[in-house]
This record gives structure tokens, C-alpha cells and sequence, in this order.
């Protein structure tokens, strides 16, 4: 405003009063101009163009306050009113110029205010874009958390089941057997009560370990179960009045502390539901090794359960959800002589 009076004020007068009152008239209204950006222009332009209506007045200044206003219209109008207004403002100044350098310069001041307007409208549309997406990518991070703390939940569950489904239902059947035994074969009931805490004594190590993996991130799941305590589970489901048979072909190879894991609870899962669902009196384990996969197959001589593997729960499907997650294949169904589960996991 001080740029527009200032030609007023700096020659000698005296001046017609119109010439302020329009100077302020194209200026004062951008107060409001982030509310009301095409009234204020169109205010501040009414008075810019009347200038010249009376004489007497200060040579024309450059009036700024059309400019601003232009420039706040290309950032926040849509297009059809942005564009309309600059043809108009253009149009109008085309017709109400003296002279073809006047002209040029108006139309060149014109479209510089409208070009900077929308320049500075992109930008503003890249920040938000960018912001918007960061929010996007925290929630997702967010989310993304919330899953592997549900997958993590669902792993320890999975765990957790096998291990005391597996000792729990060992002890029970040789508790059961003790109070009969104690009474035939006084010697044979010590063997039962050995047995029964061996079972317990086993499934208090592997507790503990899970805890300890669980407390110490950097630690290997390795510690929670091997290939090599196979023999040992055997040896558990064996005291349980159940003759197991333990077959290895082939030559064992490295496996990641995972996939060993999953080869143990997958033995440990079929001898618990054999001891606690078959009523058999045999059970094989095989383990096959060939140079890219290994064949865990279980076999038991009893009754079976009649269906085969779930979709879905515990047990029979915590194998299938195992053996998926390696990319393997896992079946298990009755046969002509008890129940078989079989699964292939790649190396």
C-alpha cells in the first residue's frame, strides 16, 4: 500500500482525493483475501481499473494488490475460476490501456502473478502428498507390528500346545497305569513313577528355554528343540506303554534352526495324538533324507481318528500350517492298518 501511495506523494499536488481512496481501495481488501480470494480480487481489480477516472491524479502506480490477489486465486481457486479470472483480468486490461507498451507489461506482470500462484500450489500439493503418505506408512508400520505380534502369539501358542499337549498327555496315561501297575509289579510302577517325572522334568526344560528365547531376542530358536532330542521323544512316548520304532535313511543335512523345529513338533504332534486318540500299541517314526528334502511319515497300528488333516485349530493343522510355512506338504489320514502323517518340508 505504502509502494502505491508513495507517487502520490512524492510530486507536487495537488492531487484529486480519488486517487488515494483508489490506491487504498486495491489494497486494504487482501486482509480477507485467504477467505475470500476471487472477491478480493475482484474489489481490488474494480479499483485499480477506475484510476483513471477523474485527472488530477499521480502518474499510475503498479498496483500490487491486484497481483496478490491473482496469485491467491491460482492457489486456492479450481480451475475453470482461476482461468476465468485471469481471461478476464487480461481482456479488461487489454481494453482499458493506453498504449501497447502498457499493454505488454500488464499482460507480462499478469501471467508472472498467476505462474507463481500456481507454483506455489503444487508445492503445497507435494507437501501434503508427502505428509499424507508419511501418515500412510506409519499406520502401515503400525499394522504391520500389530501382525507380526499376532504371528509371533500364534507361533508360542503353537508351541506351547505341543509341549504340554505332548507331556501332559504322556503323564496322565502313565499315571493311570500306576495305581494297577503298583499293585501287580511293585517294580515296574518305580519305572512308571521314573518316567513321569522324566516327563515333567523334560517339559520344565523346554519351558524354560521358550522363555528364555522369548526374553532374549538375540538368542536362537535352536535352543528350543533339535533334530538330535528326537531319540529322547521316542524314548517318552515309549514309556507311555507304546512300542516306537525310530528309523533314519538317507544322510542327514544342514538344516536351518527353524525347519529343525518344525521337524521336531511335527514328531512330537502325531506321537501326542497317537498315545492320547489311536489306542494303538505300535507307532513308527521315519525320517528320509534325500539331497533336497526330508519325509517325516508317523505310522501307528490303532483305530485312527477316521478323517483327515483339518484346515484349521491345533494339532493335525498346527503340522499343516508348519510344513506351509517352509513351503512344504503335509498329509495325514487313516490307512488299511491305523493312521499315517506324512510331511515333506524342503531343504
Amino acid at each position: 500500500m505504502v509502494a502505491q501511495l508513495w507517487p502520490l506523494l512524492s510530486r507536487d499536488g495537488p492531487w484529486h482525493w480519488w486517487g488515494y481512496a483508489v490506491a487504498a481501495g486495491s489494497a486494504l481488501p487482501l486482509v480477507a483475501r485467504r477467505r475470500a480470494a476471487l472477491p478480493v480480487l475482484l474489489v481490488s481489480y474494480s479499483f485499480s481499473a477506475s484510476y483513471d477516472l477523474v485527472s488530477a491524479v499521480a502518474p499510475q502506480p503498479l498496483w500490487y494488490g491486484p497481483l496478490i490477489a491473482l496469485y491467491t486465486v491460482a492457489i486456492q481457486s479450481q480451475w475453470w475460476v482461476r482461468w476465468g479470472a485471469l481471461a478476464a483480468i487480461l481482456c479488461g486490461g487489454l481494453l482499458t490501456v493506453g498504449s501497447s507498451d502498457t499493454a505488454f507489461r500488464g499482460v507480462i506482470v499478469t501471467l508472472t502473478a498467476y505462474a507463481l500462484g500456481r507454483a506455489a500450489a503444487g508445492s503445497r500439493a507435494h507437501a501434503t502428498a508427502l505428509v499424507e503418505r508419511a501418515a500412510w506408512l506409519e499406520r502401515e508400520r503400525l499394522l504391520e507390528a500389530e501382525r507380526a505380534a499376532e504371528r509371533e502369539r500364534t507361533r508360542i501358542a503353537r508351541d506351547l500346545h505341543d509341549i504340554l499337549a505332548h507331556t501332559v498327555s504322556l503323564m496322565v496315561v502313565q499315571a493311570e497305569a500306576g495305581p494297577v501297575v503298583v499293585r501287580t509289579d511293585p517294580k515296574r510302577a518305580v519305572a512308571t513313577f521314573d518316567a513321569i517325572a522324566d516327563v515333567g522334568r523334560d517339559a520344565m526344560d523346554q519351558l524354560r528355554r521358550m522363555l528364555v528365547v522369548l526374553q532374549d531376542k538375540q538368542g536362537s530358536d535352536a535352543a528350543l528343540a533339535a533334530i538330535e532330542d528326537l531319540p529322547s521323544l521316542v524314548r517318552q512316548a515309549a514309556g507311555a506303554g507304546l512300542a516306537v520304532g525310530y528309523e533314519v535313511t538317507g544322510d542327514p543335512q544342514p538344516m536351518a534352526p527353524d525347519l529343525a523345529i518344525t521337524t521336531y513338533r511335527i514328531v512330537q504332534e502325531a506321537l501326542t495324538n497317537i498315545v492320547r486318540h489311536a489306542g494303538a500299541s505300535r507307532a513308527d517314526v521315519r525320517l528320509s533324507w534325500r539331497k533336497q528334502e526330508l519325509t517325516i511319515e508317523v505310522r501307528d497300528n490303532g483305530r485312527g481318528t477316521g478323517v483327515s488333516l483339518p484346515s484349521g485349530g491345533n494339532g493335525l493343522a498346527g503340522i499343516r500350517e508348519r510344513v506351509a510355512a517352509h513351503g512344504g506338504s503335509a498329509s495325514a489320514g487313516p490307512g488299511p492298518t491305523g493312521f499315517t502323517v506324512c510331511a515333506r518340508l524342503p531343504l
